[in-house]
């Protein structure tokens, strides 16, 4: 779970233009209609809503230019709303069989859409014919959404998680925003600082609903060295002693400091509305957080950075790496499931078109230059496309991102099923950020059972 540039809106809006027939009651093509007059229609989700209205005007400017070089396919662009940026709705959608017949989803959703029985198996369909850049897609990306040898889903976006500041509070609070804090111990000094500048400014912010609380923890605790479940993956394995101090560093903050602010239960766009106002000093977060602060929150791009996710006595033993792809319905015609891949490639998979149109979109003050997505295998003829495209259009100061690029951590995937592990876990992080009297040992432990018996209804 990342931020997408076209997902993270709260307004749900339907979009007409360029000629394009959207619909509001139905997510799917019609099926006698879906190759009619020799034209192969699909049905896609989440493009831009509400105000991103110079990223819709892009994708609808890609829509009409790939169907200009494929006049036999016709995209339909759908808006589903909150499905694009919230979990539980989006499992709705798969359990009511209302998904598109291209239908976004998060790495961690692999399980749930296999259980819903929604998606079909594209293995045979990949390759360069329908997505020229095939070859060059890293491996392991292809392997999050890979399951009994067989192919769901392809890659669009990846991210790992470090941690964002902002270099105009830290210059206010008088610290260096050249060297930014490298363990929690500091973070915890960091933040008393800058907090105290006062005007609702928290030194430190953090998530607690959605699901976006227990992503959170689980970055935190792969600092720590710890993991969300054992390795067979059918027991919780977050109630120890490294679960544990995750919590305790929030709590210490929220209320022995009171360096995190007094509004909690914050979900994503709570708190980047707040980021975007220059009210937050410090988060976790991907280095595309910024890019939404600056696109989507008003704020400014010259104030951030990013460094590497601190560990609690030195460097972080782990960070929290996910992403998002594009599943395709079941029972889509073979035209069908090719269109949809073209459409993927050109619009996510081509260096120099769609999510890679670096050209366009270095005026439109739109972030280039940041390390994400890295959808390329290193060293592959796209991703050297890519690098050099994304160097000669940058827009931004790369050095913003220098030390989260020079000192990598171990990126560990996100755990099976896991948001449905993440909705468990935000419990525990809403416990300590909004009960002074929160029992740790109690929160971890319910977190403990709940997911342990999720687990065990699926086996």
């Amino acid at each position: 779970m990342s931020v997408p540039q076209y997902r993270k809106a709260a307004a749900v809006a339907l979009v007409a233009g360029l000629g394009l027939s959207l619909t509001a009651c139905s997510t799917k093509s019609d099926d006698k209609d879906s190759t009619a007059g020799g034209k192969v229609t699909i049905t896609v989700d989440c493009q831009p809503v509400g105000a991103q209205k110079e990223l819709l005007k892009n994708w609808n400017d890609d829509v009409a230019e790939f169907q200009k070089q494929n006049p036999d396919i016709i995209i339909k662009s759908v808006s589903v709303g909150e499905q694009c940026n919230n979990p539980p709705d989006f499992t709705a959608r798969l359990a009511g069989g209302t998904v598109t017949d291209v239908f976004y989803g998060y790495m961690t959703d692999l399980q749930q859409v296999l259980d819903s029985g929604q998606a079909m198996d594209i293995s045979q369909y990949t390759n360069k014919d329908t997505i020229p850049t095939w070859d060059s897609v890293d491996p392991a990306l292809k392997g999050v959404f890979t399951d009994g040898g067989k192919l769901y889903a392809v890659p669009v976006k990846n991210y790992s998680m470090g941690l964002v500041y902002n270099k105009v509070l830290f210059q206010q609070a008088g610290l260096d925003a050249n060297n930014p804090p490298k363990t929690w111990a500091d973070v915890r000094a960091a933040a008393k600082k800058i907090s105290a500048l006062g005007n609702g400014i928290a030194g430190y912010s953090e998530y607690s609903a959605g699901n976006t609380g227990g992503w959170h923890f689980t970055s935190l605790l792969y600092s720590q060295g710890g993991q969300v479940l054992t390795a067979d993956g059918k027991k919780a394995d977050f109630n120890n002693a490294m679960g544990k101090q995750v919590l305790q560093n929030i709590k210490d903050m929220r209320y022995g400091d009171n360096s995190m602010g007094a509004r909690q239960l914050l979900q994503w766009g709570d708190l980047l509305t707040n980021a975007g106002a220059g009210k937050v000093g410090m988060f976790i977060g991907a280095p595309d957080a910024t890019q939404a602060i600056v696109s989507q929150f008003q704020g400014k791009f010259q104030d951030w950075a990013m460094s590497p996710l601190p560990g609690q006595d030195g460097a972080a033993k782990g960070t929290l790496g996910g992403g998002e792809g594009y599943f395709f319905k079941k029972d889509l015609t073979p035209e069908q499931v090719k269109a949809g891949l073209k459409w993927i490639a050109y619009q996510k998979l081509t260096p120099g078109k769609g999510q890679f149109d670096y050209v366009r979109a270095k005026p439109q003050n739109y972030p280039v230059g940041l390390p994400q997505p890295l959808l390329f295998a290193n060293g592959s003829e796209a991703q050297k496309q890519e690098l050099e495209l994304r160097k000669a259009n940058a827009n931004v100061d790369t050095a913003n991102f220098a030390l989260f690029e020079a000192t990598p951590v171990t990126i560990k995937g996100e755990p099976r099923n896991a948001q449905a592990v993440y909705a468990v876990l935000d419990a525990a992080m809403s416990g300590v950020l909004t009960n002074p009297n929160s029992n740790i040992d109690a929160l971890l432990k319910t977190a403990e059972e709940k997911v342990n018996q999720l687990l065990a209804a699926e086996s």
